[in-house]
């Protein structure tokens, strides 16, 4: 990819270069040299001789020898011809500051195009556009201008450079951990998040990658690659543009459309990513991550020496999903025989006391804990580093041995320790300690139990790794000639969508359960239907300008005789007619009537970041106002199907209640599997829509469906080809 040669430049050209300070050109010149950068450095501006004392060229093709890396901070309009003169210059890659791109709407993508274009033609990467710029800590090789980050194995990548600031402040402040790569990834015009991903998977000095994201142009590329990725080191992320104003300021922003952030969490989880709620969590996190061992049995103990932040912690780790468990009696004796007759040896853990006169007692009991079989890391939570400010100096030196301990317990025991600490805004010497042996302290409980579920969840995702998706998509390798040609048909005819019978007669081709429907061009045949069905029918309209047949009077239900019948055929048209005038009305289906049950809704759409993608509620009312759903990217397997169950808030009444049989949830499960092998199969459907399914006891019934086809004429024909 070229990315090597980026990272690790042993050549500069800064195009742009300038003597007035206040000019990016300057800067970087200015900070490579503070830094000591090894490489080379040649400034690039036509109306200067030397600037900082080297000399500078008129042209990057003066240059005198081939170079790796150009920055570039002239504007915009001059990119085509400067990128070109760098490639034939040599370089791998080029740093692109200038914004005016693709944030600014139809023509700045279309110039960003162009732009990328000549990249790829010259055989050139680009860093942005509308970027903050790069850094390489351990080579000295900062595009940024940011003094004194602080070296460490986190690769931190964002699409905001008011984000890395705070987060390289804070890491400077806060820990012994710090970055050994900043990518401002600006508008990924051409390199893409997944292939840095691939870059620092690979990268040996690497532990953890730490993403801000607000849009992502290949999303699909993107979770293939991260699902990698994350069997090797953690990815930290978080997402903005949530909301729908969030979304609005992303697009300006940064030219990336920001997706639904339900798709995205779920897709994110799936991929094996931990997904980051809140800003302040983010660093913390990557913190934790890349200093400690993971905790593999989501169990973990908890050390306190008061009983309100013990309180609290296992209250708000139990809310995240990490078992608190009881320890065993070996463990319990050999607590009790060290601590006071009154401590709660009970987990969470309460020292009573105990640690006043000697804070070593947390060491003793760390050892203890972390030896018990049933517990896989140690929480401790209070006024551990502050015994020598709060009772008496020479209390600081028992706790500083008492962090030695505690560090290379850490390293002998493989389980983690997190550290929350009521004293850590005085930076005592026991806590710098305790950082040494990469041993994160925190001043928020909250945020040290967020570390702690963090690393639960990558080890339960390590453990399980097996079961995770590579999100590929095999298209059209499951289609059916009956059902290319139900397509086939309905595009022949300019349709954009089929017809009910049509989509429940291809989802029936791929083993679906679907309603028993026959189709009545008139009152007699749909009196003839019903006598044949023998049973309680229900009428519904059948035309390609009404998709929504409810709201056009559409539906009629429980019709029990031939009189019933006839006259609901005829409302149905007359309903119709006066709902859309212009209406191709090809008549009514009549059905059975579905049992009782519980009414679900199984949906599909094309997701504008991560493509197709499958969506699960309960039906009815409970979706329109409630959206009490849950979603995955395609493809889903059953197992994947199951547990998107389990994810909506209404999932109890699944199980049954108030007297009511619990629901099949494997044959839901199977059949959002079939779904996701129908939109897989045969790439022109663009949404798909069953609403409702009936869910019985055993079994379940589609009542309803809907499919809609590609509006892309490009789709179409390219789908319409490969059936010639």
């Amino acid at each position: 990819m070229g990315l090597e040669r980026i990272f690790k430049a042993e050549s500069v050209a800064v195009i742009g270069a300038s003597k007035d300070e206040t000019k990016r050109g300057y800067q970087a010149i200015k900070t490579l040299q503070d830094e000591q950068y090894e490489g080379r450095i040649y400034p690039v501006n036509p109306r200067e001789k030397t600037i900082l004392g080297l000399k500078c060229y008129k042209s990057v093709l003066d240059i005198p020898e081939k170079i790796d890396l150009a920055l570039i901070t002239t504007p915009a309009h001059t990119l085509k011809n400067i990128l070109a003169d760098c490639a034939d210059q040599g370089a791998a890659g080029a740093v692109v500051i200038a914004g005016g791109f693709g944030e600014l709407g139809a023509e700045g993508k279309r110039f960003e195009a162009e732009i990328v274009d000549v990249a790829r033609a010259k055989g050139i990467r680009i860093i942005g556009p509308n970027t903050s710029g790069m850094i390489s800590v351990d080579k000295k090789l900062n595009l940024v201008g940011l003094k004194e980050v602080p070296q460490g194995a986190i690769a931190l990548l964002t699409q905001s450079g008011n984000i890395a600031l705070t987060l390289i402040t804070e890491a400077g402040l806060k820990s012994q951990m710090g970055f050994n790569y900043y990518v401002g990834v600006g508008n990924e015009a051409d390199i893409k998040f997944h292939e840095y991903l691939e870059y620092f998977t690979e990268d040996p000095d690497t532990r953890v990658i730490l993403m801000y994201v607000e849009g992502l142009r290949e999303g699909r590329k993107f979770l293939q690659q991260a699902s990698k990725t994350t069997q090797v080191k953690p990815i930290v992320l978080f997402k903005s543009g949530r909301s729908a104003t969030g979304t609005k300021s992303a697009g300006s922003h940064t030219g990336a459309l920001a997706g639904i952030s339900e798709v995205a969490r779920s897709a994110f989880r799936r991929a094996g990513i931990i997904d980051v709620e809140n800003s302040d969590e983010m660093f913390p996190i990557a913190e934790s991550l890349a200093s400690l061992p993971r905790i593999n049995e989501n169990s973990i103990a908890i050390l306190a020496d008061g009983g309100g932040h013990a309180t609290i912690a296992a209250d708000y780790l139990t809310e995240l999903g990490i078992r608190i468990p009881e320890l065993q009696k070996e463990t319990r004796d050999k607590l009790a025989a060290i601590l006071p007759t009154n401590a709660s040896l009970a987990n969470p853990i309460d020292v009573a006391g105990g640690t006043d006169q000697d804070p070593a007692v947390f060491a003793d009991c760390a050892e203890i804990l972390l030896s018990d079989r049933n517990i896989h890391g140690l929480l401790i939570v209070g006024l551990f580093g502050g015994y020598g400010i709060r009772f008496s100096e020479k209390l600081a030196f028992i706790e500083e041995d008492a962090a030695h301990r505690m560090g290379k317990l850490v390293s002998k025991s493989s389980k983690p320790i997190v550290l929350h600490s009521l004293y850590n805004f005085a930076k005592p010497h026991s806590l710098d300690l305790l950082r040494y042996y990469n041993i994160p302290v925190y001043d928020s409980l909250e945020i040290a139990c967020k570390c702690v579920e963090a690393l639960s969840i990558y080890g339960s995702y390590r453990r399980e790794s097996h079961k995770t998706s590579n999100f590929q998509l095999n298209w059209g390798a499951k289609a059916i000639p009956e059902g290319q040609e139900i397509i086939y048909n309905a595009l022949a005819e300019g349709r954009n969508s089929l017809l009910e019978h049509e989509a429940k007669e291809l989802l029936r081709l791929h083993g679906a359960p679907v309603s028993m429907d026959r189709l009545a061009l008139n009152e007699d045949e749909a009196v003839k239907i019903a006598a044949d069905l023998a049973c309680n029918v229900v009428m519904k309209i059948v035309s390609p300008d009404i998709l929504h047949k409810s709201d056009a009077g559409g539906v009629m239900l429980k019709l029990k005789n031939e009189q019933e019948v006839r006259e609901a055929f005829k409302r149905i048209v007359k309903n119709a007619c006066e709902y859309e005038p212009d209406a191709d009305i090809k008549g009514c289906i009549v059905s059975r009537m579905a049992g009782e049950g519980v009414e679900v809704i199984i949906g599909t759409k094309i997701d504008d970041q991560f493509g197709p993608i499958v969506m699960f509620g309960l039906g009815g009312i409970l979706v329109e106002v409630v959206k009490d759903v849950s979603f995955r990217v395609l493809p889903v397997s059953q197992d994947w199907a199951a547990s998107m169950l389990n994810e909506i808030k209404t999932a109890k009444i699944l199980d049954g209640v108030r007297g009511r049989p619990p629901c099949d949830k494997k044959a839901i499960a199977k059949l959002i599997e079939k779904v996701s092998e129908v939109v897989e199969a045969y790439p022109v459907i663009h949404e798909m829509d069953l609403n409702p399914v009936i869910v019985h006891e055993d079994g379940l019934t589609i009542v309803d469906a809907r499919i809609i086809l590609s509006e892309e004429n490009m789709e179409k024909k390219k789908w319409l080809s490969s059936l010639d």
